[in-house]
């Protein structure tokens, strides 16, 4: 049920405008002054407002600005009501923000008219808002696993060790390339590799913090930031991710997949001022040597090797 707000200070036009509202199906709120009805739109969803021109403590112009200037999400639609009907007056309300405005006295059918275009109005500016989000969503994270892709998840990285340098709190880098994964694909077909990577991704979620990261940082090899992990426990959380992937095989359409992955780890403990880069390329490293020692394993290499 959409929500309508009425800033009137005449009671009898306030009621009247009311009563139509509610057989439309509307919830109506009702205000007698321009503060109390911003008071109102700052509380409740409101999605059209129908102002007064002129009103007690703010006028409808000065809310519309008001209005226009602190809120912008949700779009609250401005519907003012005047009996000014010069040029010089319409410009002038839509100019302080209003969509749309009613001359007095109000005629029911053209008050609905005019409420039909401003729920459509809002309704697109939602959908909009949607397909914006949709967008950053898909600007931000890999299409497939929903992890951060490359680029945000090395962003992620500078920012931690940035903020891990601040508080003198150590950062760790797990690094995770699935063990002959092109021979899955080759094997399988790309659609069960993709399923062997949903499954890992599901796993590898339910064995970090919230509050870490996880990105895909190429075809198979998976990105995974701890903070305020030390070199300790990087290793503890290394194996533990090392075990939940191996531990049983992944179900997928060509049956259950044995699969293993190598990772490779370091830690910026007592090294705050390294750069993504080099923490990077520590883990990378250490993901080799995992690899060269015969994969399904994990290595941590100290930032100073």
């Amino acid at each position: 049920m959409s929500k309508i707000l009425i800033a009137e200070d005449d009671l009898i036009t306030a009621k009247i405008i009311e009563r139509h509202l509610q057989e439309w199906g509307y919830r109506v709120f009702i205000e007698k002054n321009g503060e109390d009805a911003w008071h109102t739109l700052e509380q409740e969803n409101i999605q059209i407002a129908l102002l007064d021109w002129m009103m007690p403590k703010m006028d409808g112009l000065q809310l519309c600005q008001k209005v226009r200037a602190s809120r912008s999400d949700p779009y609250t639609y401005l519907i003012l009501l005047t009996a000014r009907t010069s040029t010089s007056d319409i410009v002038e309300g839509l100019n302080a923000g209003a969509d749309d405005y009613i001359t007095k006295p109000v005629e029911p059918a053209e008050l609905r008219a005019r409420l039909m275009t401003g729920i459509r109005i809002i309704e697109l500016e939602n959908k909009n808002k949607r397909l914006q989000k949709k967008l950053e969503k898909l600007a931000r994270e890999d299409s497939l696993t929903g992890f951060l892709n490359k680029k945000n998840i090395h962003e992620r990285l500078e920012e931690e060790l940035s903020r891990g340098l601040r508080e003198q709190q150590p950062i760790s880098a797990v690094l995770l390339d699935i063990d002959r994964f092109k021979q899955i694909n080759d094997t399988y077909g790309h659609n069960v590799g993709d399923q062997v990577l949903l499954e890992i991704a599901g796993r590898l979620r339910e064995n970090v913090r919230r509050h870490d990261h996880i990105g895909r940082y190429g075809g198979d090899e998976i990105l995974v930031l701890l903070w305020h992990t030390s070199t300790e426990h990087l290793r503890i959380v290394a194996d533990r991710l090392c075990a939940c992937i191996s531990r049983e095989p992944i179900p997928t359409d060509a049956g259950p997949v044995k699969v293993t992955v190598s990772v490779g780890g370091a830690s910026s403990e007592d090294h705050f001022n390294i750069s993504a880069e080099d923490m990077i390329k520590v883990a990378d490293l250490a993901l080799y040597d995992a690899k060269h020692q015969g994969r399904d394993r994990v290595e941590i290499r100290d930032i100073l090797e």
